[in-house]
């Protein structure tokens, strides 16, 4: 469930300007995500929900991001992830982000607190009982936060076929570099009928889990909820798919093609 969580942070990334007049959500959207493995074998679930909430007396979002193995898989290698991030309704500047996991016995639990005064992300590490602080700069995001804040600050009607896009994030206790490319527009089948996507391929490390660099696509609604509707990954071992099955809250009407 990792693998989808993480790119999540790519799913509505488009070409940076100001920030839109209108957000392109809202409290109480939820998305729901069937994830498959090698086109057939029903993985898991993941859902992402923003609900309402305050942060040291400032109204924030706050999404809760959750994965788990389902069905026979999950008696080979259980799986059950929780992320949550808090963020500033205005700017979208993350201020706490949590880990939760566990992966076929690998165990995280990590609480992130963003100090932007001091320049320093306060990572609290509740499974080894271990806290640092991590010099940060200013324009960071952590895994959640990222998601919601490109969907508010990009232009789909400007964006060109080969613009690339670049993101700092925070993630366990580092700062990552990635980037992205929008590989243009496509009208693909979904569980709802066809739909306008924008879609894209972010530029991943090749290694233990992707096969290579441009392992990963992924489908954003075209319109302007700029939702995410599909990813396909392939791995070492197989591929890993992921498809929106069930949404509630969305802030615009969903648009279909005839």
């Amino acid at each position: 469930m990792r693998i989808v969580l993480i790119c999540f942070l790519f799913l509505a990334c488009g070409k940076f300007g100001s920030a839109q007049s209108e957000s392109s959500f809202q409290a109480g959207e939820w998305l729901k995500f069937k994830l498959s493995y090698s086109g057939w074998v029903k993985a898991g679930n993941a859902t992402l929900h923003i609900k309402n909430a305050t942060y040291n007396g400032l109204p924030v979002y706050h999404v809760v991001g959750k994965g788990e193995t389902t069905g026979a898989l999950k008696w080979f290698f259980k799986v059950k992830d929780r992320y949550e991030s808090y963020f500033d309704k205005s700017t979208g500047v993350p201020y706490k982000f949590v880990r939760d996991i566990y992966e076929g016995g690998h165990v995280k639990n990590r609480i992130v607190e963003f100090d932007y005064n001091k320049k320093v992300a306060n990572v609290n590490d509740l499974k080894r009982g271990t806290k640092k602080s991590v010099p940060i700069q200013d324009n960071i995001q952590d895994m959640i936060s990222a998601y919601y804040y490109l969907r508010n600050h990009y232009d789909t009607n400007t964006i060109k076929k080969g613009d690339i896009v670049k993101l700092n994030m925070f993630f366990d206790d580092e700062i990552f570099g990635f980037k992205l490319k929008f590989l243009g527009r496509q009208t693909i089948k979904t569980n709802f009928g066809k739909v306008k996507c924008l879609k894209f391929r972010p530029y991943v490390m090749a290694g233990r889990v992707f096969q290579e660099e441009e392992s990963v696509t992924l489908w954003v609604s075209a319109d302007k909820n700029k939702i995410p509707l599909k990813i396909q990954a392939d791995l070492r071992v197989g591929s890993i798919r992921s498809d929106l099955i069930a949404f509630k809250g969305l802030k615009f009407p969903f648009e279909l093609q005839l």
